[in-house]
Protein backbone atom coordinates (compact mmCIF):
# COMPACT_ATOMS: atom_id res chain seq x y z
CA UNK A 1 0.00 0.00 0.00
CA UNK A 2 1.18 3.48 -0.83
CA UNK A 3 -0.21 6.50 1.04
CA UNK A 4 0.05 10.15 0.06
CA UNK A 5 -1.89 13.40 0.26
CA UNK A 6 -4.63 13.78 -2.37
CA UNK A 7 -3.93 16.67 -4.77
CA UNK A 8 -7.52 18.04 -4.78
CA UNK A 9 -7.29 18.78 -8.51
CA UNK A 10 -10.36 18.20 -10.68
CA UNK A 11 -10.50 15.02 -12.71
CA UNK A 12 -11.69 11.46 -12.66
CA UNK A 13 -11.68 10.04 -9.11
CA UNK A 14 -9.96 6.92 -10.47
CA UNK A 15 -6.81 8.85 -11.40
CA UNK A 16 -3.92 8.82 -8.88
CA UNK A 17 -4.37 12.45 -7.74
CA UNK A 18 -0.87 12.22 -6.28
CA UNK A 19 0.32 15.45 -4.65
CA UNK A 20 3.85 14.07 -4.40
CA UNK A 21 3.69 14.28 -0.58
CA UNK A 22 3.94 10.83 0.97
CA UNK A 23 2.20 9.91 4.22
CA UNK A 24 4.06 7.85 6.82
CA UNK A 25 2.80 4.79 8.67
CA UNK A 26 3.05 6.87 11.86
CA UNK A 27 0.63 9.46 10.45
CA UNK A 28 -1.81 6.72 9.45
CA UNK A 29 -1.56 5.13 12.90
CA UNK A 30 -2.13 8.53 14.53
CA UNK A 31 -5.59 8.65 12.88
CA UNK A 32 -6.28 5.00 13.69
CA UNK A 33 -5.62 3.51 10.24
CA UNK A 34 -3.79 0.18 10.32
CA UNK A 35 -2.52 -1.86 7.40
CA UNK A 36 -0.60 -5.01 6.55
CA UNK A 37 0.67 -6.58 3.36
CA UNK A 38 -0.17 -10.28 3.25
CA UNK A 39 0.80 -11.59 -0.20
CA UNK A 40 -1.66 -13.83 -2.00
CA UNK A 41 -0.11 -17.25 -2.51
CA UNK A 42 -1.07 -20.40 -4.38
CA UNK A 43 -1.01 -22.51 -1.21
CA UNK A 44 -3.54 -20.33 0.61
CA UNK A 45 -1.16 -19.43 3.45
CA UNK A 46 -2.44 -15.85 3.24
CA UNK A 47 -5.77 -17.09 4.62
CA UNK A 48 -4.08 -18.12 7.87
CA UNK A 49 -2.52 -14.69 8.26
CA UNK A 50 -5.82 -12.93 7.51
CA UNK A 51 -7.47 -15.27 10.05
CA UNK A 52 -4.88 -14.19 12.66
CA UNK A 53 -5.72 -10.52 12.14
CA UNK A 54 -9.44 -11.32 12.21
CA UNK A 55 -9.11 -13.30 15.43
CA UNK A 56 -6.99 -10.59 17.07
CA UNK A 57 -9.65 -7.97 16.21
CA UNK A 58 -12.58 -10.27 17.11
CA UNK A 59 -13.99 -10.62 13.58
CA UNK A 60 -16.29 -13.58 13.13
CA UNK A 61 -17.76 -13.20 9.62
CA UNK A 62 -16.57 -12.38 6.14
CA UNK A 63 -17.65 -12.24 2.56
CA UNK A 64 -16.01 -11.54 -0.79
CA UNK A 65 -17.25 -8.91 -3.20
CA UNK A 66 -16.24 -7.97 -6.72
CA UNK A 67 -16.53 -4.40 -7.96
CA UNK A 68 -16.18 -4.24 -11.72
CA UNK A 69 -18.18 -3.69 -14.90
CA UNK A 70 -18.54 -7.48 -15.20
CA UNK A 71 -19.95 -7.91 -11.69
CA UNK A 72 -22.13 -4.78 -11.46
CA UNK A 73 -22.95 -3.97 -15.08
CA UNK A 74 -24.76 -0.65 -15.47
CA UNK A 75 -24.79 -0.18 -11.68
CA UNK A 76 -20.99 0.22 -11.49
CA UNK A 77 -20.96 4.01 -11.82
CA UNK A 78 -23.88 4.39 -9.38
CA UNK A 79 -22.11 2.22 -6.79
CA UNK A 80 -18.83 4.08 -7.22
CA UNK A 81 -20.58 7.40 -6.60
CA UNK A 82 -22.09 5.94 -3.42
CA UNK A 83 -18.73 4.61 -2.20
CA UNK A 84 -16.98 7.89 -3.09
CA UNK A 85 -19.32 10.09 -1.08
CA UNK A 86 -17.59 11.05 2.17
CA UNK A 87 -19.01 8.87 4.95
CA UNK A 88 -18.27 6.95 8.15
CA UNK A 89 -19.41 3.67 9.68
CA UNK A 90 -20.29 2.70 13.24
CA UNK A 91 -18.04 -0.37 12.90
CA UNK A 92 -14.44 -0.75 11.88
CA UNK A 93 -14.08 -1.26 8.17
CA UNK A 94 -11.59 -4.00 7.36
CA UNK A 95 -10.79 -4.91 3.78
CA UNK A 96 -8.34 -7.35 2.22
CA UNK A 97 -7.66 -6.89 -1.50
CA UNK A 98 -7.53 -10.27 -3.20
CA UNK A 99 -7.29 -9.10 -6.81
CA UNK A 100 -7.17 -5.76 -8.56
CA UNK A 101 -6.66 -2.38 -6.91
CA UNK A 102 -8.35 0.76 -5.70
CA UNK A 103 -8.12 3.81 -3.47
CA UNK A 104 -9.31 4.38 0.08
CA UNK A 105 -9.21 8.07 0.91
CA UNK A 106 -9.23 8.86 4.63
CA UNK A 107 -9.79 12.26 6.19
CA UNK A 108 -6.97 13.55 8.36
CA UNK A 109 -8.95 15.07 11.21
CA UNK A 110 -6.71 17.97 12.25
CA UNK A 111 -6.04 19.29 8.73
CA UNK A 112 -9.17 18.06 6.91
CA UNK A 113 -6.79 16.83 4.19
CA UNK A 114 -7.51 13.68 2.25
CA UNK A 115 -4.93 10.93 2.51
CA UNK A 116 -5.10 8.60 -0.49
CA UNK A 117 -4.19 4.96 0.15
CA UNK A 118 -3.56 2.98 -3.03
CA UNK A 119 -4.20 -0.66 -2.27
CA UNK A 120 -3.46 -3.71 -4.37
CA UNK A 121 -3.61 -7.49 -4.06
CA UNK A 122 -2.38 -8.58 -0.62
CA UNK A 123 -3.09 -5.28 1.14
CA UNK A 124 -5.26 -5.37 4.25
CA UNK A 125 -6.55 -2.18 5.87
CA UNK A 126 -8.49 -1.41 9.04
CA UNK A 127 -10.34 1.90 9.26
CA UNK A 128 -11.60 2.82 12.74
CA UNK A 129 -15.30 3.37 13.41
CA UNK A 130 -16.12 7.06 13.01
CA UNK A 131 -13.39 8.04 10.53
CA UNK A 132 -14.54 9.89 7.43
CA UNK A 133 -13.45 8.11 4.28
CA UNK A 134 -14.40 7.14 0.73
CA UNK A 135 -13.48 4.47 -1.81
CA UNK A 136 -13.01 4.28 -5.54
CA UNK A 137 -11.50 1.97 -8.07
CA UNK A 138 -8.33 3.04 -9.82
CA UNK A 139 -7.83 3.07 -13.60
CA UNK A 140 -7.80 -0.75 -13.68
CA UNK A 141 -11.53 -0.52 -12.87
CA UNK A 142 -11.81 -3.81 -10.97
CA UNK A 143 -11.23 -5.19 -7.48
CA UNK A 144 -12.06 -8.38 -5.58
CA UNK A 145 -12.16 -7.74 -1.86
CA UNK A 146 -12.67 -9.75 1.31
CA UNK A 147 -14.74 -7.83 3.85
CA UNK A 148 -14.50 -8.88 7.50
CA UNK A 149 -17.16 -8.19 10.13
CA UNK A 150 -17.40 -8.53 13.91
CA UNK A 151 -21.00 -9.73 13.65
CA UNK A 152 -23.38 -10.25 10.76
CA UNK A 153 -22.22 -8.66 7.50
CA UNK A 154 -23.55 -5.13 7.12
CA UNK A 155 -22.47 -1.96 5.39
CA UNK A 156 -24.25 1.15 6.59
CA UNK A 157 -22.73 4.46 5.50
CA UNK A 158 -23.47 7.70 7.31
CA UNK A 159 -22.75 10.56 4.92
CA UNK A 160 -20.89 13.50 6.38
CA UNK A 161 -23.03 16.29 7.80
CA UNK A 162 -24.00 17.91 11.12
CA UNK A 163 -26.07 14.91 12.18
CA UNK A 164 -23.22 12.50 11.47
CA UNK A 165 -20.71 14.80 13.18
CA UNK A 166 -22.85 14.35 16.33
CA UNK A 167 -23.07 10.54 15.93
CA UNK A 168 -21.66 8.93 19.09
CA UNK A 169 -19.23 6.77 17.08
CA UNK A 170 -17.88 9.88 15.36
CA UNK A 171 -17.63 11.74 18.68
CA UNK A 172 -15.80 8.77 20.24
CA UNK A 173 -13.39 8.64 17.29
CA UNK A 174 -12.59 12.37 17.52
CA UNK A 175 -12.13 12.07 21.30
CA UNK A 176 -9.75 9.14 20.81
CA UNK A 177 -7.58 11.33 18.56
CA UNK A 178 -7.40 14.03 21.21
CA UNK A 179 -6.42 11.43 23.83
CA UNK A 180 -3.62 10.16 21.55
CA UNK A 181 -2.41 13.73 20.94
CA UNK A 182 -2.21 14.42 24.69
CA UNK A 183 -0.18 11.26 25.42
Amino acid sequence: MRAYYFDNLPGDQRLPHDSGNSVSDETLKSIGVLHWHIPIDEEGLYERKVDEVAQERNYKNRDVIAISKESLGDQLEVKLKTFYHEHMHEDEEIRYIMKGSGFFDVREHDTESWIRCHMGAGDLMVLPAGIYHRFTLDENNAVRTMRLFKDEPKWIAYNRGPETDANQYRVDYVNSLQTVAVN
